[in-house]
C-alpha cells in the first residue's frame, strides 16, 4: 500500500488528537480517593456514623467496594457497609469537598470530616474543613455541579 499525500496528512493531523485523547484516559483520576488501595486511610467510615468520631479501621475486617477496600473497626461495621455502602461512603469518592467544589481533587485526612444530611464528607485538613463550613450548602451545590467530572 503507498501512501498519498491526504494518507500522510490525515496521519499527521489524527497523531495529535490520539496522542491527548490517549493522556487524558491515563491521566484521569481515579473514581475513589486511596492511598495504596485503601480508602480513607483505613478508617471505619461507619464509625463516623455511629461513634462520631473517625475510628481505625481492622486490616482483617474488609470489604471492596469500587475498585477499593474498606476496612472497618468490627464486622458488625463491615456488614452494615456492605449491606448499603452508598450510604457511608464518603461523598465525591473520598476526596476533598471543598476541592470538588473549587472544581479540583485533592487528598484527604481523616480527621476533616463532616455529616451533613446523613453524607459523609471528607476535606483535605482540619483548616480547610473551616474554610469549607463557612458555607456547607454553597459548597456542597458547587461540588455536585463539579462532581464527576473533575475526575477528566
Amino acid at each position: 500500500m503507498s501512501l498519498t499525500r491526504r494518507h500522510v496528512l490525515t496521519l499527521a493531523l489524527a497523531a495529535p488528537v490520539a496522542a491527548a485523547l490517549a493522556s487524558r484516559v491515563i491521566a484521569a483520576t481515579p473514581e475513589v480517593y486511596a492511598e495504596g488501595g485503601i480508602a480513607v486511610d483505613g478508617t471505619d467510615v461507619v464509625g463516623y456514623f455511629i461513634d462520631g468520631a473517625p475510628v481505625a479501621g481492622d486490616p482483617t475486617i474488609t470489604h471492596d467496594y469500587m475498585g477499593v477496600t474498606w476496612q472497618f473497626s468490627t464486622e458488625a461495621n463491615r456488614d452494615t457497609f456492605a449491606a448499603e455502602p452508598a450510604a457511608y461512603a464518603p461523598q465525591y469518592g473520598g476526596y476533598g469537598a471543598y476541592a470538588v467544589s473549587q472544581g479540583y481533587t485533592a487528598p484527604t485526612v481523616p480527621e476533616a470530616w463532616s455529616i451533613v444530611d446523613n453524607k459523609l464528607y471528607l476535606n483535605f485538613s482540619t483548616s480547610v474543613r473551616r474554610r469549607w463550613a463557612r458555607d456547607i450548602p454553597g459548597h456542597i451545590a458547587m461540588a455536585d455541579a463539579n462532581w464527576p467530572a473533575v475526575l477528566a
